[in-house]
């Protein structure tokens, strides 16, 4: 089952579904022994209905992670209010809550979409709390004669404990569906994330335990990022392409697909003062200051969300600080996403 908003954007209109009560509660989970047909179960143990129940994967879909994930759907257990087992790939969608996709079009945590253009080159607070900060590097094009760049998501960076990761589109001349655009870097040293087999990556924080765990979820290009306890991201990087170009007349350069981003994000710890362009949508009580049913509902702040780089935490309303008191900035001088605007 996928969320729906209520409101209108690209590729038409969209129905509305309620929120979900607590994403922490989805996976707040044991997993069993599956039955011997190798359906996969899972003991639920958040409050509410679904408390001590036993949720056991359909035949459809027996496996949380099947092992070919790319092109099989997964069991996705919910143990919030829901309580129930469904069927889905695991890819970004952009009509559901916490999605940032397109030039760039945001869904926020209270169902409300909106445009935040930023700037080309920018860097700016997707999410700033206590325990996390996700920022954006912006890529851009401004054709002859508007006012306003065309801005898309190139590069996110998760920053956690003393710890930083980045989830990238490379520049991509000309765009290949059978070639990976994605690059992601830990701490600055460049990470390749399997192919085969479970296809994922992990690691541990050095200093919460937190685990990391970057999953694809396509043959190239789709991922999804886990932080134990702080957020799960599924990202995929598209290009702008040729029928997109000419309806929206960006006017995209020759020698440049713009590859960028379409990212939904799930949050599992956030406080009610949460910041950011995105994070501060979760707020409870939070009431959106933008016009409702217009096209291009726009959501102001550039000033309050910038950035000085995409691994900066620092910013007007920025909210988070690591542990340690020298690295308010991290040196990523050997990153390894080259960022372009």
């Amino acid at each position: 089952m996928e969320l729906g908003v209520e409101g209108q954007g690209q590729g038409g209109g969209y129905k509305k579904e309620k929120r979900p009560v607590d994403w922490a509660a989805t996976t707040n989970y044991d997993v069993l022994t599956p039955l011997a047909s190798g359906r996969e179960r899972a003991f639920c143990k958040a409050r509410g209905k679904c408390t001590s129940k036993t949720l056991t994967c359909p035949a459809q879909c027996p496996e949380r992670k099947p092992k070919k994930n790319k092109k099989n759907k997964g069991c996705y257990i919910d143990c919030s209010s829901k309580c129930e087992v469904t069927c889905k790939f695991r890819r970004p969608n952009c009509n559901g809550y916490g999605s940032l996709c397109y030039d760039p079009r945001f869904v926020g945590g209270d169902g409300v979409m909106f445009y935040f253009h930023g700037a080309k080159g920018g860097n700016f607070a997707i999410v700033s709390d206590e325990n996390l900060q996700i920022n954006a590097h912006f890529i851009g094009t401004r054709p002859q004669g508007r006012t306003r760049d065309f801005t898309w998501v190139q590069a996110l960076s998760v920053m956690f404990d003393t710890h930083t990761l980045v989830i990238g589109a490379k520049r991509v001349p000309l765009w290949r569906d059978d070639v990976d655009a994605l690059t992601v870097s830990w701490d600055g040293e460049s990470i390749q994330i399997p192919t085969d087999g479970e296809a994922e990556w992990r690691t541990d924080s050095s200093l919460t335990k937190r685990q990391v765990v970057l999953e694809r979820t396509d043959d190239y290009n789709s991922v999804r990022v886990t932080v134990t306890g702080l957020v799960q991201m599924d990202i995929r990087v598209k290009p702008i392409g040729k029928e997109e170009n000419r309806i929206h007349n960006y006017q995209i350069p020759e020698g440049d697909s713009f590859a960028h981003l379409e990212t939904q994000f799930k949050f599992l710890d956030l406080s009610d003062s949460v910041e950011g362009i995105l994070g501060k949508t979760y707020r409870p009580g939070y009431v959106s200051p933008v016009k409702i049913g217009v096209p291009m509902p726009m959501m102001g702040g550039e000033d309050k969300y910038q950035t000085t780089s995409l691994y900066s935490t620092l910013c007007k309303f920025c909210k988070f600080q690591r542990p340690i008191s020298n690295s308010d900035d991290i040196d990523n001088n050997g990153e390894e996403v080259a960022l372009s605007s």
